[in-house]
């Protein structure tokens, strides 16, 4: 594997989050830095554009707690707070278009077993390879148990 110098981790926010920045920093030790991103779906585009009531100060609820978990990752990995990115948009292409932005060499996204309706729906990491400019790597999330 070549060494990777600016790489971006792409979050879900979920507690599932810091075990994908432990692996991403541990490949990161010769790398400039580690970006952070979180894309948060447009609830029109989650759940059609025919909502018949004003959904943006759910957006905006939604993204302000993302950004504080994210900012929160961040602190815990030591990413600098200007290197942590919450966007509104397709998640897939602004990922990308965010990898292009930052010159980043590596995509980190965390990558869960699917089975039943998920493997349809398809997954983060299978819709980035394709129009990804750069190496995606898909880190495989173990599934905790409910006692954990």
């Amino acid at each position: 594997m070549s060494d990777y110098q600016r790489i971006l981790v792409a979050i879900d926010c979920s507690d599932d989050s810091p075990a994908l920045l432990r692996r991403a920093c541990a490949l990161a030790a010769s790398a400039r830095d580690i970006n952070l991103i979180h894309v948060i779906e447009p609830l029109a585009l989650a759940y059609g554009a025919d909502v018949p009531m004003d959904m943006s100060d759910l957006q905006n609820s939604l993204s302000e707690r993302a950004r504080d978990t994210a900012q929160r990752y961040a602190a815990e990995f030591s990413i600098p707070l200007k290197q942590v990115y919450v966007e509104l948009g397709s998640i897939e292409k602004t990922i990308q278009d965010k990898a292009d932005k930052l010159g980043a060499d590596l995509i980190v996204v965390g990558s869960h077993t699917r089975s039943g309706l998920a493997i349809l729906l398809g997954s983060t990491a299978r819709g980035l390879v394709p129009g990804a400019h750069c190496d995606v790597l898909a880190v495989k999330i173990e599934k905790r148990k409910k006692d954990d």
